[in-house]
């Protein structure tokens, strides 16, 4: 039980979810600080749009796509530019990777930002643009509201207890799951170092490895989050630090949470089928053929759990770099709600270069 379940459980968050808690919080704050200029500086400048719009998917996760994503929606920067940063993006799994192996993931993302550059200059060569073949709709015209009526003071009283109040429970998930992450980072790093080994230090005082019970509670600490959190936006631009911690809390639970899944899934796979990687068909033409299609779902759910099978040795190189370039992370989901026939035909494009790329690099390994 320990290794098919609890052990699985306790590497996604201190092997994964520590990690991407790092690296989410400055992204974030950098996301706040810079949002609005690298709006304006992809406008100004569309001639280097497609390639400012694959370099802005540098950072890990979706914010940088989503951003480009949306300005297209808004009739900012070209479709191109749009294609450019879904091409380029690794979408949430970038964090499973990263933690797992950074030169691999800084590797494969210049590669992306060069496939994804080039789609981008060839779709806006080609004049390809689906919002071109619509009208715009005449802007409607807004009615007058009229002046609501001035509550009692005593009413606004109420109203402000009450939302303290659900600001303070509102805060303690965050707050916990913070905690949390804080612990694993104390327990993680030292560990990943060679530095301290926490089973051992558990035995030495009779208690149980410290890092399995500290994991297996972070992980359901961020199922949960997710839970309480579930139906709520948070990709949208940050206004404060706040939302950055917010953003971050929700990026590391869906991070860990679904990498528990394909952690906790494949050790159940191997245990209970001895199926090994090599009878999965996820190896040569095949391979590459499946991830590019499975990128096609829109989403980081399915990706994290496809680079956690990579990450727990179930596929090779080659269906991983199909599936990257295929997939378009959440960035989809903002293009589906503005544009919706420029993000399906977006999500087909995409294959294309996933297949190419993939193939090729399948002749050369």
């Amino acid at each position: 039980m320990t290794e098919v379940l609890w052990r699985p459980l306790s590497d996604a968050f201190l092997g994964v979810g520590v990690f991407v808690a790092l690296l989410v919080a400055p992204f974030g704050w950098a996301r706040l600080r810079w949002g609005r200029a690298i709006d304006d500086a992809l406008v100004r400048h569309r001639r280097l749009a497609p390639l400012a719009g694959a370099a802005l998917t540098l950072p890990p996760g979706c914010g940088g796509a989503i951003l480009v994503a949306t300005l297209y929606g808004r009739g900012g920067v070209t479709y191109g530019t749009a294609v450019a940063a879904l091409v380029a993006t690794m979408g949430d799994a970038s964090w499973v990777l990263l933690a797992a192996d950074p030169w691999l993931t800084l590797q494969l993302k210049l590669l992306l930002v060069v496939v994804g550059t080039t789609t981008g200059y060839v779709v806006d060569a080609l004049g390809i643009d689906p919002r071109r073949d619509r009208a715009p709709a005449p802007p409607a015209q807004p009615a007058q509201p009229a002046l609501p009526a001035q509550p009692a003071l005593p009413a606004v009283l109420a109203r402000l207890d009450a939302s303290q109040r659900v600001g303070a429970l509102a805060l303690a998930p965050l707050a916990v799951l913070w905690g949390l992450l804080g612990a694993g980072a104390a327990l993680s790093l030292p560990a990943t170092f060679r530095l301290l080994d926490p089973a051992a230090v558990g035995s030495s005082v009779g208690l149980p490895d410290p890092a399995l019970l500290l994991g297996c509670t972070g992980t359901l600490a961020a199922v949960g989050y997710l839970w309480l959190h579930r139906g709520r936006d948070c990709t949208g631009e940050p206004t404060g630090l706040r939302d950055v911690f917010r953003s971050g809390a929700h990026d590391v639970a869906t991070v860990t949470a679904w990498v528990a899944v394909a952690f906790v899934g494949w050790a159940v796979l191997e245990a209970v089928t001895g199926i090994h990687p090599q009878d999965l068909p996820l190896v040569g033409v095949t391979g590459v053929v499946v991830a590019a299609l499975v990128g096609l779902v829109p989403g980081c759910a399915l990706q994290i759990v496809f680079c956690g099978v990579f990450v727990a040795g179930g596929m090779p190189l080659p269906t991983l770099v199909a599936n990257m370039v295929s997939q378009d992370g959440d960035a989809l989901i903002p293009m589906l709600a503005l544009q919706p026939r420029s993000a399906l035909l977006a999500g087909a494009i995409t294959t294309a270069p996933a297949l190419l790329v993939g193939g090729l690099l399948l002749l050369l390994t």
